[in-house]
C-alpha cells in the first residue's frame, strides 16, 4: 500500500478489523518512510450497479456520492462520522442483498431517510428536501408534519407501555 503523504511503496499493518460483519476490514497502517499512520478499508467491489434515477437515466453506484449526500444532511449536527459511515454499509447491504443490476435511486433515497429520521430529524428534514426535490414551502411543511405525527405516535406508544409495567 503506498503512503498517502510521501507516496513510499511500504507500509507496516499496525492493526486489522473486521466491521460491517465481515464485509469490511479496516487496516491502520504505518509508512516505512515517514512513519506517518493511515487507515485503509477494504471491502467487496460490487459488479456493476447501476442506479435509475427518476428521469429514467442510468448511472453506475458511487458509494462515494451517497457518503456526500449524507454528509451534507448532517452537516454541523450531532451524528458521529462513524454513524454516517455505519447507514452507508447499511443501505449497501439492503442493495446487495436484491441481487439486482439496477436499484433505483428511489429505493436508496428511502433507505437514507429511514435510518436519518430514528437519528437526527433536521438532518432528515435537509436530505428530504433535496431527495424529494420540495418545490414549494408546502410540501417541506407536508414532510415536518409527517415526521411530527410519527413523533407523536411513538411516544404515546411509548407512553402506553409504561402505564401497563
Amino acid at each position: 500500500m503506498r503512503c498517502p503523504f510521501c507516496q513510499h511503496p511500504d507500509t507496516d499493518v499496525l492493526d486489522t478489523r473486521k466491521l460491517n460483519d465481515g464485509d469490511v476490514i479496516r487496516r491502520r497502517r504505518k509508512c516505512r518512510q515517514c512513519e506517518r499512520r493511515f487507515t485503509t478499508y477494504e471491502r467487496i467491489e460490487s459488479v456493476s450497479l447501476m442506479v435509475v434515477k427518476k428521469n429514467g437515466g442510468r448511472e453506475p453506484y458511487e458509494r462515494e456520492k451517497l457518503l456526500r449526500g449524507i454528509q451534507t444532511a448532517c452537516y454541523r449536527r450531532p451524528v458521529p462520522a462513524q454513524r454516517i459511515e455505519q447507514i452507508v454499509n447499511d443501505v449497501e447491504s439492503a442493495i446487495m442483498m436484491r441481487d439486482d443490476q439496477e436499484v433505483s435511486s428511489r429505493m436508496i433515497g428511502d433507505l437514507v431517510m429511514q435510518h436519518l429520521r430514528d437519528i437526527d430529524e433536521v438532518a432528515y428534514i435537509r436530505f428530504a428536501s433535496v431527495y424529494r426535490a420540495f418545490t414549494d414551502l408546502g410540501k417541506l411543511r407536508e414532510a415536518v408534519e409527517e415526521l411530527l405525527e410519527q413523533e407523536s405516535t411513538i411516544t404515546t406508544e411509548s407512553g402506553a407501555n409504561t402505564h401497563e409495567c
